[in-house]
């Protein structure tokens, strides 16, 4: 399992070198940045799990670079700084940071405030995918409605989005109709078999409209739908 990876910015060298000790010790990997005007950079290629991030820096201060950094990612942030007012933690807060320490601080902190946050992130996407089915290049986002063929975006109905969904679930086994009807139509409406082979000409339609050359979904004569 890869390291996370921890970005320090940070213009005090002992500061910032005492911190990268402390977070090696706990198996993070770091990198150290001291100059405000090249950390939007050096986040974008270093590409980060946390930020910790100093409010007075060289050049660019801590709360410019939040707030650029909230443009294009939503990396955590802890920002460090030497101010106690509570309008300065305020200010941090609300330019996109996720924690505040103020100096002076134990290493042993910043390390346990980073377990927290990427400890309360990982249980986010873990939530927030857990309602997430994929089958071969098909991802399929129940909270969402938005169905994705690698990063192409199928634009399916909700009736057709069931359908693929319920295939989905259950991947190789065969669903019939009257089972189909069933998850396309949770309000209990009886509808035709030809409605769903109408859907599911659909769905295989659009599927084939984004990768041609793949088969999904394979009709079984007599019974219904499975996905090969």
């Amino acid at each position: 399992m890869p390291q996370d990876k921890i970005l320090i910015i940070e213009d005090e060298p002992k500061i910032a070198q005492l911190i990268a000790d402390f977070l090696e010790l706990d198996a993070y990997e770091t990198s150290i940045v001291s100059d405000g005007a090249i950390a939007i950079d050096k986040i974008k290629t270093y590409e980060p799990n946390c930020v910790i991030l100093d409010l007075m820096l060289p050049n660019k201060d801590g709360l410019e670079i939040c707030k650029e950094l909230r443009e294009f990612s939503n990396v955590p942030v802890i920002m460090l700084t030497a101010r106690v007012d509570e309008i300065d933690r305020l200010k941090g807060l609300k330019s996109g940071a996720d924690d505040y320490v103020c100096k002076p601080f134990s290493p042993r902190e910043i390390v346990a405030r980073v377990d927290a946050i990427l400890r309360r992130e990982r249980s986010y996407q873990e939530t927030k995918t857990s309602n997430t089915f994929h089958y071969k290049q098909i991802s399929l986002d129940v909270d969402a409605f938005a169905c994705k063929i690698e990063d192409s975006i199928v634009d399916l109905t909700p009736v057709e989005f069931r359908l693929l969904l319920a295939l989905v679930k259950s991947p190789g086994a065969v669903l019939s109709r009257d089972q189909l009807m069933t998850h396309c139509y949770q309000d209990g409406r009886v509808v035709s078999d030809r409605t769903i082979d109408s859907h599911m000409k659909n769905v295989k339609h659009k599927l084939h409209k984004v990768l041609p050359d793949d088969q999904f979904i394979q009709a079984v004569y007599g019974v219904g739908y499975k996905l090969i």
